[in-house]
């Protein structure tokens, strides 16, 4: 099926459903539906043809959801971009993919002059909340398209393009066309555009249906950011006919108040984000009987907090692993089995993202191509109609990710006898000391596991004698106290003196890059600044 075609089964099986609140804002399902079919009639009377990448510039509000769903049906290419990036990365991403459309919030008006005045290829904009100078509000942007048609269907005029509902769907669900082009994390350089395919989107939709299904009518808080891991998860609970409830960011408090007011079913946070929550002192104060789904992805969770979250929550909790070149849902770690290590049964799977899903094969590789057995490190490789279709215009870089015909992550894990996944490190972050391997992830967890400890960060810097020292950042809880050699002790302990942090700087904050991953990279440039080579 197209993309579209899942949300319009969600809607046509509950059209007086509430599809989307935000704040005093409710839309049913056939509202939504009605929106999404204005848009894309407003697109085609205003010109667009074929795959033109089109745009959303915006913080969470109902109508990313609606203008996302309208570019599917379009037939447009969706395109998020994250108003957390620097202006000029977001700009060069444009640029790169040849962006024809933006819809945009004026809250970015400032950002969007430069926007407009930087990416010549763009040629319509549409402003999601008010007229914007020459540019229309999506409300009157949709009337348009209406009114075009009602011209057309009375023969005096109009454009035949906005006339109809559109159907560029084939027998095959349009498995090899574009759905998007999202961009990765750029945490090593400029973001490259994923080429989502349908084949992808419904392989990533499919999985999730299954493995997200429950026993009652689905709520799904969405605070995270829509253009990222947040919006595919939405585009998901549609298919299932939920309703999505859309937070303009993320604000623990009022998280965990809404959990409770909305009877919140499902919910994805990244593991950052659960910390917050888990330190926040009303947390034992609310209601989470009703969740079922807690879905927690993006990185590695520390096992302790992981244990803590079960306590607190609930035996909704769970893990899944991916990435944007395939998508969500490469490895899946269920409630129950997550639940039950919790308790004490086969504790170390606390450590794990879970099996491969039912559509991946999932495989552990040594650098010459070899498939590794169970408990040996290497990195992690995929086959599945998961994977999306490599990186747009740049074949040199989407060659090297398919290397010995696997899909390669980038990312240091093992799989054990039972043939769970263990993620240790991305590949580019692990640390050579003294002609050791460190894996980040792993000092980090045993740093997490100290009770004082709100998050924390590990790279490597250079060292004279050992090549590189693993270096540690600790932001601690509110109220509480560490030292460095407590933390350096404790590490010792529990990893041996390899893995151990050499240093330890305490500060207010980890930066984190505008998919709320750690930014080891702004953490690495004061120690590798004047480096010919980011490695000793």
């Amino acid at each position: 099926m197209r993309a579209i075609d899942y949300f319009d089964k969600g809607a046509e099986a509950s059209p007086d459903r509430t599809a989307i609140i935000d704040s005093d804002i409710r839309v049913t399902y056939r509202e939504a539906q009605s929106a999404t079919q204005r848009i894309a009639r407003a697109m085609h009377a205003h010109g667009l043809r074929g795959q033109d990448p089109a745009g959303i510039y915006s913080h969470n509000d109902a109508r990313v959801l609606l203008s996302m769903l309208g570019i599917m049906r379009s037939g447009a290419i969706w395109v998020p971009i994250n108003f957390r990036n620097a202006a000029g990365a977001n700009i060069e991403y444009m640029n790169y993919v040849e962006m024809k459309w933006l819809f945009y919030h004026s809250q970015f008006r400032e950002t969007i002059e430069q926007v407009k005045a930087r990416v010549p290829s763009l040629r319509h904009f549409v402003c999601l909340d008010r007229e914007q100078d020459e540019d229309p509000s999506l409300e009157r942007f949709m009337a348009g398209a209406e009114d075009d048609r009602a011209s057309a269907v009375s023969g005096n005029g109009g454009t035949a393009a906005g006339s109809a509902d559109l159907d560029w769907g084939d027998e095959y669900g349009n498995i090899d066309r574009l759905v998007g082009l999202v961009p990765t994390g750029g945490t090593t350089g400029p973001a490259k555009g994923v080429r989502v395919t349908g084949l992808s989107w419904a392989t990533m939709t499919n999985t999730a249906l299954r493995y997200w299904a429950t026993d009652c009518a689905p709520v799904c808080l969405n605070t995270a950011p829509l253009s990222h891991a947040a919006g595919v998860v939405a585009f998901v609970m549609t298919a299932m006919g939920a309703t999505n409830v859309v937070m303009p960011k993320f604000d623990a408090a009022e998280v965990l108040r809404n959990i409770e007011r909305y009877r919140v079913t499902h919910l994805y946070l990244p593991p950052t984000a659960l910390y917050s929550l888990l330190s926040h002192p009303d947390v034992s104060k609310f209601d989470y009987s009703s969740l079922r789904v807690f879905l927690l992805a993006g990185s590695p969770v520390s096992p302790d907090k992981l244990k803590r979250a079960v306590e607190v929550f609930g035996p909704c909790i769970c893990q899944s692993y991916g990435q944007t070149e395939a998508p969500m849902l490469l490895t899946f770690l269920d409630q129950r089995t997550l639940a039950a290590a919790a308790a004490g049964d086969h504790p170390e799977r606390l450590s794990s993202c879970g099996k491969p899903t039912f559509a991946v094969r999932l495989a552990i590789m040594d650098d010459s191509g070899r498939i590794l057995p169970p408990q040996e490190r290497g990195e992690i490789v995929a086959r599945s109609t998961l994977v999306s279709g490599g990186y747009y215009k740049l074949p040199e870089a989407t060659a090297e990710i398919r290397t010995y015909g696997w899909h390669h992550t980038g990312d240091v894990g093992y799989m054990d006898k039972e043939g769970y996944v263990y993620i240790v490190d991305r590949k580019k972050d692990m640390i050579i000391t003294g002609g050791f391997n460190v894996y980040c992830a792993e000092t980090e967890s045993a740093i997490m596991a100290l009770p004082q400890v709100h998050e924390c960060a590990v790279i490597g810097v250079p060292h004279e004698k050992w090549g590189e020292a693993v270096k540690a950042f600790v932001v601690l809880k509110q109220g509480e106290s560490l030292t460095e050699d407590a933390v350096i002790a404790h590490c010792k302990a529990k990893l041996g003196s390899v893995k151990s942090p050499k240093s330890v700087d305490f500060c207010g904050e980890i930066p984190k890059t505008a998919a709320g991953k750690i930014d080891r990279k702004k953490l690495r440039e004061p120690y590798w600044a004047h480096a010919e080579r980011q490695v000793h």
